[in-house]
Formats: C-alpha cells, sequence, structure tokens
C-alpha cells in the first residue's frame, strides 16, 4: 500500500482499509485532486485542516474545511473530498479508522446530515495541540510493542498502518484526544436566523426523544398549530417534512444504539420507533449502505 493509495487517489474510488484497522497520514495536495467513492467508505474518516482548503462531500452534504476545521464522515454513504475549488492546495493529517461508541456524543452536535460532523471553529490556541496529537498517532501506529514508542515519526513519513493490537490502542488515543479537544471547544451551530420558535421547539421534542411515538398532529398540537400549517412552517423553514426529519433522527438514534450498546437489531429498532424491524432494516440500509447487524459489526 502506497502512500498515494491513502486515503484514495483521484478519481479511481480506491477502497479504504477494511474496518478495524488504523491508518494515518499527512498531505499537501495541490489544485486537481479528488477522490470519489461511489460506495462511501468502510471506515470512518477524520480530516483536520492545517492550511490551504479542502471539499467535502458525503451524500446530500457538502462542506468546505479551511485551517483547524475537523470534519468526519461516517462509513457506508457515498463520498468525494478533494481540494476545494479556487484553492491552490490541501494540506492536511487524515485517520481511517473504527470510531470508539463515546465519540459519537462528543460529535453528535456537530452532525450536518448523511453523516458528515463539521467540528468547528476550534479555537486557535488548540491548533498546535490537535496536531501534535496527530504527529503522536502517526508515530505510534510505528510502534510493535517490543521496544519503547518513538517518540515522533521520521520526518518523511507521510502514512502508517497500525497492525499491533497495542500500536492500535495508543495511536486511537491520540484520535480521541482530537475528538475530545475540539468538540469541547468548538461551539455548535446556531439554527439558522429567521426559525420559527415553534420549528424549534417541534425539532427539540424530536431530538430529545425520536422513539417516542411522533405524529404531524401530535407535534402540532406541542405547538399549538394545525397540523397543516404546523407542516408547511416545518417544511419551509428546515427545507424537509417533520416526518422526513422524524426520520432522520430516529436513524440517528439507532445507530448510536447500534455502536454503543448489546441490544439485538429487533430492540433497537422498537427503541428507535421503528414498529416493523423489516422496515428498519430497509430504510437503514438505504441510509447507511449497510444493514444493521453488519453497520453494527464494522463499529465494535
Amino acid at each position: 500500500m502506497s502512500a498515494d493509495d491513502l486515503p484514495g487517489t483521484a478519481g479511481d474510488g480506491v477502497p479504504s482499509p477494511p474496518p478495524g484497522l488504523v491508518v494515518v497520514g499527512h498531505f499537501d495536495q495541490s489544485q486537481g485532486y479528488a477522490i470519489d467513492r461511489p460506495r462511501g467508505s468502510d471506515s470512518w474518516l477524520f480530516t483536520w485542516t492545517t492550511g490551504g482548503q479542502g471539499r467535502l462531500r458525503q451524500g446530500s452534504a457538502e462542506t468546505r474545511a479551511g485551517v483547524g476545521d475537523l470534519v468526519v464522515l461516517a462509513p457506508g454513504v457515498r463520498q468525494g473530498y478533494g481540494v476545494a475549488p479556487g484553492a491552490p492546495h490541501w494540506r492536511f493529517w487524515w485517520a481511517h479508522c473504527p470510531a470508539r461508541p463515546t465519540w459519537s456524543s462528543w460529535l453528535r452536535p456537530y452532525d450536518v446530515g448523511d453523516g458528515v460532523y463539521v467540528v468547528t471553529p476550534v479555537p486557535a490556541g488548540l491548533h498546535g495541540r490537535v496536531e501534535s496529537a496527530f504527529r503522536r498517532m502517526l508515530a505510534d501506529a510505528r510502534w510493535t510493542g517490543a521496544e519503547t514508542p518513538p517518540a515522533t515519526a521520521p520526518a518523511d513519513d507521510r502514512v502508517t498502518m497500525a497492525h499491533g493490537t497495542a500500536a492500535r490502542e495508543l495511536a486511537l488515543c491520540a484520535l480521541e484526544e482530537v475528538v475530545l479537544l475540539t468538540a469541547a471547544a468548538a461551539r455548535p451551530p446556531s439554527p439558522p436566523p429567521g426559525v420559527d420558535a415553534r420549528v424549534r421547539r417541534a425539532e427539540a421534542l424530536i431530538a430529545a426523544d425520536p422513539g417516542a411515538p411522533h405524529t404531524v398532529r401530535s407535534l402540532a398540537d406541542s405547538v399549538a398549530l394545525s397540523p397543516s400549517r404546523f407542516a408547511h412552517l416545518f417544511t419551509q423553514q428546515l427545507g424537509q417534512s417533520p416526518m422526513r426529519a422524524l426520520r432522520e433522527a430516529r436513524l440517528r438514534h439507532a445507530a448510536r444504539l447500534l455502536e454503543g450498546t448489546d441490544l439485538s437489531v429487533e430492540r433497537v429498532a422498537a427503541a428507535s420507533g421503528f414498529a416493523s424491524p423489516f422496515h428498519f432494516n430497509r430504510v437503514f440500509h438505504e441510509r447507511y449502505g449497510t444493514p444493521p447487524g453488519a453497520y453494527r459489526a464494522q463499529h465494535r
């Protein structure tokens, strides 16, 4: 596996490392660098930008990454990324790896849809520490366990894969520091300006308990609107219907349960508000590109 093969090469859809492996690297790519993975990645992708600007797409979500932005892409959804149009280059650290279950709650406030998490703005005072954690991750991934862990990686080292259990765990600990530091210090995006307080209240009700038996009527009643007026206002201001927003919230909730609990798929479906396990399996597969059981295996 060459350095140019990870996290991909322009336009070739090179698959990411299999689930469970930890690969970390540092690239400085010029205009024209672009990756397209029609089937998405097999593992989580973390990027930390230190220069220039990148553009990342996944599903229907798209974001630009500038200096000090941590962008995380979940597996199983079509993705693409590269140097942003108009930018001369994109210098960034990246890691392909499994995400620890505890990270979901830290990243949740930065979810912009389709498995994309944009953690920004991270205070400038933390940038050096975050980059140091990535450098340590690059060095720790080389540890064999038979000698003292390396203090630093070789200066020309751009990509390292952690093969041993000790190296893998050390590298993930460094990445966990990155996730915790950035997620705790950044400010989650505020609701769009001008969103009606009643729509925000309905959003909060869905987020607080996505598995509850919400309906358009019950949500409308909770904010003192007629069902038709509520549905129109919600869709107009948030760009999706209340039931679509509810389904997305339920699927995200189900994904977190699969990642962090041992509940059966049937119980996860019920706890997430899906009356039929068959319907749950179908829509989960459509959303994440893999059945619930396989999703759990990838993230445990």
